[in-house]
């Protein structure tokens, strides 16, 4: 928080809203394999869910064809985290196991982990109309929505599949085109 802002909610678990849950799972014809940020008021059902106490989902292995990820998009202080850590991991797992992974985050172009783990490594973004992404905060999808704009980020080799679903959300672009100065990575 800076300039006096509040946060929205002190809670950091901020659950995806049904209609991008639906999308992803269409992307991958109906089922995720891996939530490794699922809370108690998740709805994405993946087969294999990692929560906190019990998995950190930073420490474990994301072995798993298709890995939806909605990381914490603040610092998390008990742990020594932020949402850079989470970047990190999704692109390692990417590269180590070559699983499709869509993580919802954030739009934050100019920054150093986008320049390093978003630009050079992910295959297509969908920038999301909502001007407000209205998560799901503990369980109440009536909230006043996100301050800030977010959007759906892919990792893997199918980026016709996932164009043709998230167009419906927004301007959705491939990367593979883009050309970065040698100094941003």
């Amino acid at each position: 928080m800076s300039a006096g802002r509040q946060a929205v909610t002190k809670n950091k678990d901020w659950c995806t809203p049904k209609k991008y849950v639906d999308a992803i799972k269409h992307v991958w014809g109906g089922k995720i394999d891996l939530d490794p940020c699922s809370s108690v008021f998740s709805i994405v059902n993946a087969d294999v869910e990692f929560l906190l106490p019990e998995t950190d989902g930073l420490c474990a292995e994301w072995n798993y064809p298709t890995i939806y990820v909605n990381p914490p998009y603040g610092a998390d202080r008990v742990r020594g985290t932020t949402i850079r850590d989470w970047f990190k991991k999704i692109s390692d797992s990417h590269k180590k196991y070559d699983n499709e992974i869509i993580a919802l985050v954030p739009v934050a172009t100019n920054t150093s982990h986008w320049k390093k783990y978003v630009y050079p490594i992910a295959a297509s973004i969908c920038f999301l109309y909502d001007t407000r992404l209205k998560f799901i905060i503990d369980g109440d999808e009536n909230n006043k929505g996100a301050p800030m704009s977010c959007c759906a980020v892919y990792y893997g080799r199918n980026s016709a599949a996932f164009a043709d679903v998230f167009s419906a959300y927004g301007a959705t672009i491939s990367l593979k085109e883009i050309k970065i100065p040698k100094a941003a990575s």
